[in-house]
């Protein structure tokens, strides 16, 4: 089921790690600033993270856009979802009407906001600025029962996410591009097929990665394990590479947030992650890239099953734990204005030197 070398290499991901030499010069800007060293905790690792990948010392953030990619799954028709696949698209239209919770949060912090159809089971019969089509089917197989979609369709999945991030960055002559994107997400069943791709990328029990998704009760959480570890077992995945996993149990927006991540990295723009589903797209993006990490920042823990666990596999610390599950990027939306402080802090907050106060000997 491996797809070709060369389309792989087509996609031509060159993520380098930021030039850490420049840490020292940055370190000693933050420590200067008019506060005990190391006062402003996580800000200050936010400052030296966006400041290391920008190589600059007045880092900027400008234009930040949220991406929300939604699609259908088809194991969601298998009884591992509390809710049924056409909420998918009505969510998109509450979306695209203004009325969820990522747009309430966007509007607040002045997040620009892009909803994409990568795979959803309906015809919206429009597109543009509100609605961006990168649809490469309507809805995934089962996987219980098949590949999730095939070579074909994960290859354009990919490559759909590099050309979203492609479109995010132009920008008229003299005007400022996009350099901060976050990643959400909206797909009934899609928290099936992250702990699926969690569970194997990193050899964990399904029982560890599966949690309630939409609501589920314990019966339906036991059920819902034991459809995917039936899945797991049908499938010949101790033969798969990490391009085959992804084809085989991913989604459409799981397959096109992968492709937009790794491309966003390349381009050198700092990633905001939201939660379960989007740190699974980001797990992939990893074992494809490991250097993306550096350009990463992970907006908050979810409170779903898994997503803690998830995180400290990578090494990953997130901004954020409010008991939150929705997805949608809301994690991303709640958490930017800290990371937008980092940065101010870091341009606008005095040093010792021109406030003309005393360094502690």
């Amino acid at each position: 089921m491996t797809l070709t070398k060369s389309k792989i290499a087509a996609m031509n991901f060159n993520i380098h790690k930021p030039d850490v030499s420049f840490s020292i010069e940055l370190k000693r800007k933050i420590d200067m600033k008019t506060k005990p060293i190391g006062a402003l905790g996580k800000l200050e690792a936010l400052a030296l993270q966006i400041g290391l990948v920008q190589q600059t010392l007045n880092p900027a953030l400008t234009k930040p856009c949220i991406l929300v990619l939604a699609g259908d799954h088809g194991i969601a028709n298998e009884g591992v979802s509390a809710y049924p696949q056409e909420v998918t698209h009505q969510m998109v239209f509450n979306f695209l009407s203004g009325g969820a919770a990522i747009n309430v949060f966007c509007e607040q912090n002045n997040i620009c906001l892009k909803i994409v159809d990568t795979g959803v089971n309906f015809d919206f019969y429009q597109s543009g600025e509100d609605l961006i089509n990168a649809k490469v089917g309507y809805g995934t197989n089962s996987f219980l029962k098949e590949a999730a979609m095939s070579q074909e369709q994960c290859f354009e999945a990919l490559a759909n996410g590099a050309s979203l991030i492609d479109q995010l960055r132009m920008s008229k002559p003299g005007e400022a591009t996009c350099n901060c994107v976050g990643f959400g997400e909206m797909g009934i069943g899609n928290t099936s097929s992250a702990a699926v791709l969690m569970s194997l990328l990193c050899n964990f029990s399904i029982e560890d990665c599966v949690g309630r998704g939409t609501g589920l009760n314990n019966e339906q959480v036991e059920n819902k394990i034991k459809i995917l570890k039936r899945a797991i077992e049908k499938s010949n995945s101790s033969l798969f590479d990490i391009y085959d996993t992804l084809a085989y149990f991913g989604g459409f927006e799981i397959a096109t947030m992968v492709g937009a991540m790794l491309r966003a990295a390349e381009l050198k723009m700092i990633l905001i992650v939201d939660g379960f589903i989007s740190t699974a797209a980001f797990l992939v993006a990893h074992q494809i890239s490991p250097n993306i990490i550096h350009y990463a920042i992970f907006s908050h823990q979810s409170d779903e099953r898994g997503h803690a666990l998830l995180l400290r596999s990578m090494g990953a610390e997130p901004l954020l734990n409010l008991n939150m599950r929705l997805g949608e990027g809301t994690g991303c939306a709640i958490a930017y204005p800290i990371i937008a402080a980092a940065v101010n802090f870091l341009n606008n907050m005095s040093s010792f030197r021109s406030a003309g106060v005393t360094l502690k000997e």
